[in-house]
Order: C-alpha cells, then sequence, then structure tokens
C-alpha cells in the first residue's frame, strides 16, 4: 500500500514512520522546504523516541520520501494544524481545506482520504465532503472518507500510535471499513467504527475533559492562596478517596490539542457550553495569576526561566503558556531562558541564566528541573529563590527559598 501524508509535524511524521516499518510505501508532503531536504537525508526536526532511525533506515530502503507536492497513492492522510479563528473561536479549517485541495489532481477512484487533523464536529460532512464531490468523486462509492483523530502523548507517539484504540469515523459505513483497512497496517489497539461527525466530538471532548479538570485544579490553587491554604496538601488528601482524581495546578494550559480543541464545541453550541468556556477562561488565566505572584515575590531585577516547553521532556512548546509569561515579565524584568529541550540560539544554559538571578521560575516539568544543582545556584544567586509553578521541586537546601502552589497564600 501507498501512503500520502500531508503534514510532517508531530503527528504526520510519526504515522510515516509507522507505516514504512508496516511494509508500506510513504510519500511525506510538507510546505516547508528546508524540513523535506532534511527529511530526505533521514534528518527529522522532532523530539520523539525512536522515529529517527526508523525515518533513516526508510529513506535508506526507498520506502519513504519527502516532497512538496503529493503524489499517486492507494491512501491520503491529512495532518495539518487547526489553530482557532479569534474572534469567534470556531476552528479554522482552511488548512486542511487547502490540504485537500492539493491531493485531488492526485487522485484516483477507490482512493481513501483520511482527516486526522482534529476538527470541528460535522466539519467532515459540511466542509471537506463537498469539496470532493465539486471534484466529480461520489463518497463512499469511488473515494472513500473518514475523520480518524490520534490520541497520543508526546514522548511516547510510536507506542500510543500503535497501541491506542482508533476512532474510525467514516461518512458512510463502506468509507469506516476502508479507512480501518489503512489502519491495520499498523494499529494494535480496537479499530472502532462509527460516523465521521460522533468521531469529531469524541476527539473534542477527549481534551475537553482534560481542560475542563485542569482548570478545577488551577481554580483550587487560586482560592488556597486567597484564603490562606496549601492546595498541594489538599489535592494529596483528597485524592486519597478512591474516586477522586484532582489534578495538578500550573502555569496554564498548552499544546495543541487542549488549549484549542474546546473551542470547537464551545463554537458550535455557545450558549450550552458554558462549563467548557469557563474552563479555558480558567486556564488562560494562569499565565496572569503566575505573573502577579512573582511580582509579590521580587519587584524588579533578573529572573532565570527553567523550561518553555508545555510539557515535560518534551521540545514541543506549541501554545506553550511560558511565551505569554515572558512577555509579561519582560516588561519589568531581565529575563535568561533554559530549555534543554529546545533548540533556540536565544536561550542560555543553567550557569548563565541563573548567574546574578532574583528569581528562578520553572515552567515546565522536565527531569533536568526536578533536582537542579543547588551549589551552582548557591554560587550565581546572592539570595536563590525558586518559584515552582509545575510544583515539582519536593526539597530545597535551607539556603534556598522555595514558592509552589503549596505556600502562595504566604505572600499575601
Amino acid at each position: 500500500m501507498k501512503i500520502c501524508i500531508i503534514g510532517q509535524g508531530y503527528i504526520g511524521l510519526p504515522t510515516a514512520a509507522l507505516f514504512t516499518r508496516n511494509h508500506c510505501n510513504v510519500v511525506g508532503v510538507d510546505v516547508n522546504d528546508k524540513i523535506v531536504n532534511n527529511l530526505n537525508k533521514g534528518i527529522i526536526h522532532i523530539e520523539e523516541p525512536g522515529i529517527s532511525e526508523i525515518i533513516k533506515n526508510a529513506v535508506k530502503n526507498g520506502v519513504y520520501s519527502a516532497s512538496l507536492t503529493p503524489q499517486e497513492a492507494d491512501a491520503f492522510i491529512i495532518t495539518v494544524p487547526t489553530p482557532y479563528i479569534i474572534e469567534n473561536y470556531s476552528c479554522d479549517l482552511s488548512y486542511v481545506i487547502s490540504a485537500c485541495e492539493s491531493i485531488i489532481p492526485y487522485l484516483k477512484e477507490g482512493n481513501t482520504v483520511i482527516i486526522e487533523s482534529t476538527i470541528a464536529p460535522m466539519s467532515t460532512n459540511e466542509t471537506i465532503k463537498p469539496i470532493f464531490e465539486k471534484a466529480g468523486f461520489t463518497i463512499g462509492k469511488n473515494l472513500f472518507l473518514a475523520h480518524c483523530p490520534e490520541r497520543v502523548l508526546p514522548g511516547k507517539i510510536l507506542e500510543e500510535l500503535v497501541h491506542n484504540d482508533r476512532i474510525i469515523g467514516g461518512i458512510t459505513p463502506e468509507c469506516s471499513k476502508k479507512a480501518s483497512e489503512v489502519y491495520g497496517q499498523f494499529v494494535e489497539g480496537d479499530l472502532m467504527l462509527t460516523e465521521a461527525k460522533t468521531a469529531e466530538l469524541s476527539k473534542c471532548m477527549e481534551n475537553t475533559f482534560r481542560d475542563v479538570n485542569i482548570a478545577l485544579a488551577n481554580e483550587l490553587a487560586k482560592i488556597c492562596t486567597e484564603i490562606g491554604v496549601n492546595a498541594l496538601d489538599v489535592i494529596k488528601l483528597a485524592n486519597k478517596h478512591p474516586r477522586v482524581n484532582l489534578h495538578s495546578p500550573g502555569p496554564g494550559v498548552g499544546g495543541h490539542c487542549l488549549a484549542i480543541d474546546p473551542y470547537f464545541i464551545y463554537a458550535k453550541a455557545p450558549e450550552k457550553a458554558k462549563i467548557i468556556k469557563l474552563a479555558r477562561d480558567t486556564n488562560n488565566s494562569m499565565p496572569k495569576f503566575v505573573c502577579e505572584n512573582v511580582k509579590k515575590i521580587i519587584s524588579n531585577g533578573k529572573i532565570a526561566i527553567l523550561g518553555v516547553s508545555y510539557k515535560g521532556n518534551t521540545g514541543d512548546d506549541r501554545e506553550s503558556p511560558a511565551y505569554e509569561i515572558i512577555q509579561e515579565l519582560s516588561k519589568d524584568f531581565k529575563i535568561a531562558i533554559h530549555d534543554p529541550h529546545i533548540k533556540n540560539p536565544n536561550f542560555v544554559s543553567l550557569d548563565e541564566a541563573t548567574k546574578n538571578a532574583d528569581l528562578i521560575l520553572v515552567l515546565c516539568d522536565h527531569n533536568e528541573f526536578k533536582e537542579l544543582d543547588y551549589d551552582l545556584i548557591s554560587k550565581n544567586m546572592s539570595k536563590p529563590i525558586i518559584f515552582d509553578t509545575k510544583n515539582i521541586i519536593k526539597e530545597v537546601p535551607n539556603e534556598i527559598k522555595l514558592y509552589n502552589y503549596g505556600n502562595l497564600y504566604s505572600l499575601n
């Protein structure tokens, strides 16, 4: 089977890698010529365990190539971004529409087209299906269209693409069947066949569920800070209940899923989706909450920012709340940024970041930050203070002052 995958990012490239590992020929399409050139040399641009070796071998064996334009194939998979439109929170389908239009000259009767990009409910039926019908295809007869959303954890993408259950949402039952045959090449989890609109809403609700629960923890942290209670102790004790699992509060919600997908539901039914919107507002308020408390700890000077990835132990900084925090704090403080997982010429070493700093602000839960070089910090800072917004540092030497969501109330 030959697969053409549009988009070679955090989902498209791992998906391509797995198809090549399972006896398929793959062409990966991307609009970035630098990425395309590097991929054809076996050089990948994302940090994700296992992918580099697979792509290198696939290029060497001639079963993977990258291209700026699509090619004829048996199946086409769309994995392009879907941001939200700020004015009304609706799903911006422009990249998906463009990708669908780009493959039309290469489609043959009997092909399968799969939309993996997370999209708003009814998008496949109302927006995507007409694109192919206008080109002369009859969906479910000579072209098979489905929405099959991914559900993966950065850092474990290959493992989860293989073992997680997969939702297969076809426009018709035959579309679902054809799409399941594509994923059957490598997916070992259950292939759950359903309608496209059900698949769309299921994916959005998976991320909305998580967003709402994070918002509850963040709201608790704000309440505890105001009334003088240790939020981390509250969470620890409440979670001793056999049916309670409160999340940990943090600096905000990032990533291409949780920070965006709930808006797609809200935009469809704003008068009904009140909890969803309130949760988004709560999580969006956390960068401001962090900055307010930073200014209670210090009034001027230098801040060493530790971590800008939205998720620990990855280089994925999409929609990271760290950038909003940095932008706001840059108005009043000198900022130095250290993130061992992101290559950025403006980022510095831990030594340089903490040298003469007045505060260390932890914004990501990389393993490297859970046990810092406290001798270095004590040497570089005259009065070492750490504000850990991820609540990952358990103990520090006596000469270092540690703030987290357990003792922020002491600043009031």
